[in-house]
C-alpha cells in the first residue's frame, strides 16, 4: 500500500497558496466575514502558520487584493484591431467575467472593504482605474489626447465601475444587456463632448466612420432612431400671417 506524503512548500509557494485561498474565499463572501481560521483550514495548515507568513489578516487581505487588482487591470488589455465598438464590448465582457466570478472581492477592492482608508488599498484602486484609462486611450489613436477626451474616458471608467457595483446588488438587468449599454454609454459621452469641441467632433466622426452598421455603435444609432421616431412630436407649423 502506498502512503501519500504531503510535500513541504517553500516560503514563497506557501504565501502564494494562502493568497489564492484567501482570494477564493473573498470571491464568495465579504472579507469581513472570512476568518483566519477558515483560511488556514482551506489551506490545510494551522492558524499560527498563517501568521508565520502574514503578520495579520490585513496584510493577507492586501496581498489578495493586489493579485485581484492586477488581474482586473489585465481585463482591459485588448488588441488594437477591428472597430472600436467591438473592442470595447470584448473588454466589458472580460470585465464582467471578473465581476461575476469575484463579486464580494470586487466590491471589497473598489469600496475598500476592511481596509477603508488604507493608503495601500487606495493606491491599488487608483492603479486599476489608471490602467483601464490608459488602455482605453490607447485605442483612440489620438496621440496626445485632448482634455475633453481624457474627461470622457475617465468618466466612462468610473461609470463602468459604479454600474458593476450596483449590478451586483441583485443582478436585476441581464449582464449582456448591461455590457452593451456601457459601450453605448461610451459613444454617448463622446458624442455629447463632440458637440462642444471641434477636435472631439473630428475624433468621433473618424471612429464612427470605421464602425460597421451591425456593430455596437451602429446598434446604438438604430435604437436612437427608433426612439426619436416614436417620441419626438411633429413640428407645429405656424399659421401664415
Amino acid at each position: 500500500m502506498t502512503t501519500g506524503v504531503r510535500r513541504r512548500m517553500g516560503v514563497e509557494e506557501r504565501r502564494q497558496q494562502l493568497i489564492s485561498v484567501a482570494l477564493e474565499l473573498f470571491s464568495h463572501r465579504s472579507p469581513d466575514d472570512v476568518s483566519i481560521d477558515e483560511i488556514a483550514a482551506a489551506a490545510g495548515i494551522s492558524r499560527p502558520l498563517v501568521y508565520h507568513y502574514f503578520p495579520g489578516k490585513q496584510s493577507l487581505y492586501e496581498a489578495a487584493l493586489r493579485r485581484a487588482a492586477d488581474e482586473l487591470a489585465e481585463r482591459f488589455v485588448e488588441p488594437r484591431e477591428g472597430p472600436l465598438g467591438a473592442r470595447l464590448l470584448r473588454v466589458m465582457g472580460r470585465f464582467f467575467d471578473f465581476v461575476d466570478e469575484h463579486g464580494p472581492g470586487f466590491s471589497a477592492l473598489m469600496r475598500g472593504g476592511p481596509a477603508v482608508g488604507s493608503s495601500t488599498t487606495n493606491a491599488m484602486i487608483d492603479e486599476v482605474r489608471n490602467a483601464a484609462y490608459l488602455q482605453i486611450l490607447s485605442h483612440l489613436g489620438t496621440g496626445e489626447p485632448p482634455a475633453r477626451m481624457q474627461l470622457v474616458v475617465r468618466s466612462w471608467v468610473s461609470l463602468a465601475e459604479s454600474t458593476a457595483l450596483i449590478w451586483l446588488d441583485g443582478r436585476r438587468i441581464p449582464r449582456a444587456e448591461l455590457e452593451l449599454q456601457l459601450v453605448h454609454d461610451f459613444a454617448a459621452l463622446a458624442a455629447v463632448s463632440a458637440a462642444y469641441d471641434d477636435e472631439m467632433a473630428a475624433i468621433v466622426l473618424r471612429i464612427l466612420g470605421e464602425e460597421p452598421a451591425d456593430g455596437p455603435f451602429g446598434d446604438l444609432l438604430g435604437r436612437l432612431a427608433q426612439l426619436g421616431g416614436g417620441m419626438i412630436p411633429a413640428q407645429r407649423v405656424a399659421p401664415a400671417s
